[in-house]
């Protein structure tokens, strides 16, 4: 049978029943799709997107990948660590949504739209790693920029939707925000502070230097995907949406670009979808992204402070373009430059 056959690790939680709606849509050429999580979710059964096709849990821990083409893990640090390895030793080549591979020089850490040449890297451990969501949409909208005008500094502000944090992320938004009107008790669980009617300062955990290790991620993968030059500080702020990141981008470049310059080039750029009117309701906002693949770019301006600066906004989907989305495109990356199976 012609097409390829992939296993999505972690297909039961948020990310992974993504992977599988994304597979399904966009038409991946499948010779067979295998559902696999947990020993608590085996046998249960999940949608193959709006495919009517249903796919019945398979157990992780005993689940063999030899034959299997490739894996897509959406399972987290802890479970990659584990079973990511011993995926890649039965020739299965991994995409791998957790942080654990990322800055491993032997994996390549892919954002298509920006560094697809760097995924001929992945035979060194037959793995590739999926950046951090906040990355991924960061980069895809700076990388046609640095390509004409050279990024010099980047200060980046995040505004990220609490289903970067799993379920239990959503779960505690809706409960809190219940709560509050009906005067029930609201003590946190999952995050540090109430999220509800609320916004955090702080994603994952703090470093000596004060900084976050969301923050962190931000800075090294960035310069990992576009440019090791680049300089970039990131705050990486939870705020109490449910899906979508957003993104205040401020850009020092070593080249002059305008506004214009820079509207004309993102209009034209690969994955970027340029929103920005200067009127009311001229931009995109996290709700108007969900569902869509694009990486949204709206409120291109100058910024007067440095010889060559612009400010812009960015949004897109957390769950498709900051994970599952990304982790398709790249499977699709390698099997046009690597495994080329017919459809």
């Amino acid at each position: 049978m012609s097409g390829y056959r992939v296993a999505v690790v972690g297909a039961t939680g948020n990310v992974g029943r993504e992977i599988l709606n994304v597979l399904a849509e966009r038409q991946f050429p499948l010779a067979e799709v295998a559902a696999v999580a947990s020993a608590r979710s085996t046998g249960d059964i999940i949608d193959f997107g709006d495919t009517g096709q249903e796919l019945k849990v398979k157990n992780l821990d005993h689940f063999d990948f030899e034959g299997w083409d490739m894996a897509l893990f959406a399972a987290g640090s802890e479970i990659s660590k584990v079973h990511v390895p011993r995926a890649a030793a039965a020739g299965c080549t991994v995409i791998d949504n957790s942080s654990l591979y990322r800055m491993d020089p032997d994996v390549p850490l892919i954002v298509p739209e920006v560094n697809a040449h760097a995924i001929d890297g992945y035979r060194a451990k037959n793995i590739i790693a999926n950046p951090n969501c906040s990355t991924a949409q960061m980069v895809v909208a700076l990388k046609p920029l640095h390509d004409v005008a050279r990024i010099k500094r980047v200060v980046v502000a995040t505004y990220q939707s609490v289903s970067g944090a799993g379920k239990a992320g959503m779960d505690e938004l809706f409960e809190q925000s219940r709560n509050i009107f009906v005067g029930d008790a609201n003590e946190p669980r999952k995050f540090t502070k109430q999220i509800a009617f609320n916004v955090i300062p702080h994603i994952d955990s703090f470093l000596e230097d004060g900084s976050t290790k969301e923050e962190w991620k931000m800075v090294v993968e960035t310069k990992k995907i576009l440019d090791p030059r680049i300089k970039i500080s990131a705050t990486c702020v939870r705020v109490p949406v449910f899906v979508g990141h957003s993104e205040a981008v401020n850009v020092e470049f070593e080249e002059e670009i305008s506004a214009e310059e820079a509207q004309a080039i993102l209009r034209e750029a690969p994955g970027v979808m340029l929103v920005d009117k200067r009127e009311d309701g001229g931009y995109v906002t996290p709700v108007e992204c969900v569902g869509d693949y694009a990486t949204f770019v709206s409120r291109v301006r100058e910024d007067p402070t440095v010889d060559s600066g612009l400010s812009m906004w960015v949004v897109s989907d957390n769950l498709r373009k900051g994970a599952a989305l990304n982790a398709v495109q790249i499977a699709e990356l390698l099997g046009r430059r690597h495994l080329q199976k017919a459809a």
